[in-house]
């Protein structure tokens, strides 16, 4: 099966390029993401290995800053369960998750950002 690639958007005020850099090993969890679609794609299609371009959003110029990859497959997304998190969802259970999430790794960050 072929390498898929996949653009993950973030606010640099709520987690930038230079956030996942200083982040443990480069890595940090992809958490948070309340869209049932891009939920099916973090649960059931993005793997190990896949490219990620991260996307810098709300700045000017917008644009894809970084290349990343794909380091654990979607998993229950633990802010979910945390009634202090303001991604807290009361619906959803241990037993019956409902949002995912997957580990993200810093690969290369470019040199000129690339704009849409």
């Amino acid at each position: 099966m072929a390498k898929k690639y996949w653009l993950v958007k973030s606010e640099p005020e709520a987690f930038s390029i230079e956030d996942l850099k200083k982040s443990k090993k480069q890595t940090t969890c992809w958490d948070g993401v309340r869209n049932y679609q891009a939920r099916n794609f973090l649960r059931d299609e993005m793997k190990a290995g896949d490219g990620v371009l991260f996307y810098h959003s709300s700045t000017e110029p917008a644009a894809i800053v970084e290349v990343c990859e794909v380091a654990k497959e979607g998993y229950p997304d633990n802010t979910q369960f945390d009634p202090d998190s303001h991604h807290f969802f009361p619906s959803a259970t241990a037993d019956n998750p409902i949002w995912y999430m997957v580990d993200i790794k810093f690969i290369k960050e470019f040199k000129t950002p690339v704009t849409l």
